[in-house]
C-alpha cells in the first residue's frame, strides 16, 4: 500500500511539473538563450535536493563557455577550485545547452578525465538531462538514438564520446571537454605526468574535426607545475586562460578579453557562501603545497621544500602506549651508488610510533649505515633483538623490489627475522609520491622527533629532501608512517 502510495504521489508531481513547464515554455526558452540562464532552469533536474548557490565565477565560467560555442575562443584553460561546479557546467551542462537551446545538434564531443570514473559519471549525467521529461518538453528535436554510459548520440548526428585520458587514440570531435587530465596522486609522479603532459601535447591536440573551428577546453584544479595547464602556460599554446583562485592575489588577477576578477583585496574569497572562512582553514590541513596547487591555482616547486625542518620538534621520551613500527630503506650493496652523489648508497631503519589518541607521530630511533649484503642482515637482526629488549612489541616493515630477485630477497629477509612481527611489501609510486601524506602531517605539527645523536643528519636530510644526495631516512619514514597510518592518511584533495 505505502509503495502505491509513493507512486502515486510521484505521478501528481511529474503531472503538475509538466504542466508548470508547459505553461512557463515561453519563458524559459527565453531564459535559456545564454547558458548561465540554462544553468539556473535545469539545476534542479540535475541536483533535486540541493540548491543552486549562484556566485559570479559561474558566471565566468559560463561566459568563456559562451565565447567557445559562438567562435569567439577555441582554446580555452580553465583552472578553478575543486568544489566549484566546474565538471557540470563543462562537462554536462554545455553540451546540453548547445544541442538544445542553440540548436546545435550535429555537434560532435569527445570528453575525458584522469581515468573512467568521472568520464562515466559526466556522461551519465549529461545523457540523463537530455532524456529528462523537462529537457525533452522543451526541446524535442534533441532525440536520442543511442544512449549508452559512456557513449551516445542524437538524430541528427551529434555525438558524446567518453573516454579516459590515456586511451584518447581514435576518436575526434567538434569539442574536445580535457576535465582534469591528472588525479591528485599521478600529478606527483614525475614518470606519470610526464606520460600524461606528452599524451596531451602528441595526441590530444590532433583529436578535432577541424583545427580551426573546432575547440579544445581544459579544465582543471592545479596539481604541479609541469601539469597539463603549465604545459599550456609555458609553451604558448593559445589557449584563453581562466584562473580563479580560492583567495584572491592582487598580483596574480586574472583578466581575459571577456572578464577580470572582481576581487581587490587580498584574501578575498572565491566564493564565501560555500566556502566560508572556517570551511578554507579546514582545507588549509592538506598543507601548503596542495592547498597552493589545488585551491590557489599557484603549484610552489616541492624541490627543497617537501619538508621543513621547524615542522618538527624534539623531545626527550616518547609517551606510554604507542604502537610502533621499525620501517626500513634497504641498500644491499656497498657499490651501490646514490644517485646524485656518486657516494655508496645507505641502509636505514626509522623507528616510528602512533600515540594512543591516533593524532601525533614520534620518530624514536633511526640506524643508519653503509652495509654489505651480509652485513645487512646482521643490521636487521640485531636491531630488532634492541626494539623487543627497549619496548616489546614492534612491527618490521621491509621493502620488496619488483621481479624475481626482490621478491627473493625479501623472503630471505622475513625468512631470517622469524620471531619478530616482520612483513614486506612492495612499493607504489615514486619517493616523492610516498612522501607527501607524512609530509602534510609533519607541517601539521604531528611528527615529533625524540632527542638522540641521529636528529641532526635526520634533518639535514629531510629539510633538503627530494634534491639532496639521499632519501634513504625519508622513505623509511614514509614507509613507517604508512604502516601506521593506511596509504591515504592526510590526502586531501578530491576531485570536482
Amino acid at each position: 500500500m505505502l509503495r502505491l502510495i509513493r507512486a502515486e504521489k510521484a505521478k501528481r508531481e511529474r503531472e503538475a511539473e509538466a504542466e508548470r513547464v508547459a505553461r512557463d515554455a515561453e519563458r524559459i526558452r527565453a531564459r535559456c538563450q545564454t547558458l548561465a540562464g540554462f544553468v539556473r532552469e535545469a539545476w534542479h533536474v540535475l541536483e533535486p535536493n540541493t540548491p543552486l548557490v549562484w556566485n559570479w565565477h559561474l558566471d565566468a565560467i559560463c561566459a568563456h563557455l559562451e565565447a567557445v560555442s559562438y567562435g569567439r575562443i577555441n582554446r580555452l584553460l580553465i583552472n578553478v577550485p575543486p568544489g566549484s561546479s566546474k565538471s557540470l557546467l563543462t562537462s554536462v551542462l554545455w553540451q546540453a545547452w548547445e544541442w538544445g537551446p542553440l540548436g546545435r545538434r550535429s555537434l560532435r564531443y569527445l570528453t575525458t578525465a584522469f581515468n573512467d570514473q568521472p568520464v562515466t559519471r559526466d556522461t551519465r549525467k549529461c545523457r540523463d538531462l537530455i532524456l529528462s521529461d523537462w529537457y525533452q518538453q522543451l526541446w524535442p528535436e534533441v532525440r536520442l538514438v543511442r544512449a549508452g554510459e559512456t557513449s551516445f548520440a542524437n538524430s541528427s548526428t551529434g555525438t558524446r564520446e567518453g573516454v579516459p585520458f590515456g586511451s584518447l587514440t581514435s576518436q575526434r570531435g567538434d569539442r574536445l571537454i580535457i576535465d582534469d587530465p591528472h588525479s591528485v596522486e599521478t600529478a606527483e609522479s614525475a614518470a606519470d605526468r610526464a606520460r600524461t603532459t606528452r599524451k596531451f601535447r602528441e595526441g590530444a591536440i590532433n583529436r578535432l574535426n577541424d583545427q580551426e573551428r573546432s575547440a579544445i577546453v581544459v579544465v582543471m584544479q592545479r596539481l604541479h607545475e609541469d601539469d597539463v595547464s603549465g604545459t599550456i602556460i609555458k609553451l604558448g599554446m593559445g589557449f584563453t586562460h581562466l584562473m580563479l583562485p580560492m583567495e584572491f592575489e592582487a598580483d596574480r588577477a586574472c583578466r581575459t578579453p571577456l572578464f577580470a576578477d572582481p576581487r581587490t583585496q587580498d584574501g578575498e574569497l572565491l566564493d564565501p557562501v560555500r566556502f566560508p572562512p572556517s570551511a578554507v582553514e579546514g582545507l588549509r590541513l592538506m598543507g601548503s603545497y596542495a592547498y597552493a596547487g589545488q585551491y590557489q591555482q599557484r603549484p610552489a616547486p616541492r624541490e627543497g621544500g617537501l619538508f621543513q625542518r621547524h615542522w618538527f620538534g624534539i623531545v626527550r621520551a616518547a609517551p606510554a602506549g604507542c604502537e610502533w613500527v621499525r620501517a626500513w630503506d634497504l641498500a644491499a650493496s656497498e657499490a651501490k651508488a646514490g644517485k646524485t652523489s656518486g657516494q655508496p648508497a645507505y641502509t636505514a631503519g626509522l623507528l616510528l610510533g602512533r600515540s594512543r589518541d591516533g593524532q601525533q607521530f614520534y620518530v624514536a630511533d633511526v640506524r643508519r649505515d653503509r652495509v654489505s649484503a651480509g652485513k645487512l642482515e646482521e643490521m636487521l637482526i640485531n636491531t630488532a633483538r634492541q626494539d623487543a629488549q627497549a619496548i616489546g612489541d614492534v612491527r618490521i616493515s621491509l621493502p620488496q623490489d619488483p621481479g624475481g630477485a626482490g621478491k627473493f630477497q625479501a623472503s630471505y629477509l622475513v625468512g631470517k627475522l622469524i620471531g619478530f612481527n616482520a612483513r614486506a611489501t612492495p612499493e607504489t609510486g615514486d619517493k616523492e609520491t610516498r612522501a607527501l601524506p607524512v609530509s602534510a602531517q609533519a607541517e601539521a605539527g604531528n611528527i615529533t622527533l625524540v632527542k638522540g645523536a641521529w636528529n641532526e643528519a635526520f634533518l639535514d636530510e629531510v629539510s633538503s629532501f627530494p634534491n639532496g644526495s639521499f632519501k634513504d631516512q625519508v622513505d623509511a619514514l614514509s614507509r613507517a608512517f604508512q604502516e601506521l597510518a593506511g596509504p591515504s592518511y592526510g590526502m586531501l584533495g578530491v576531485l570536482d
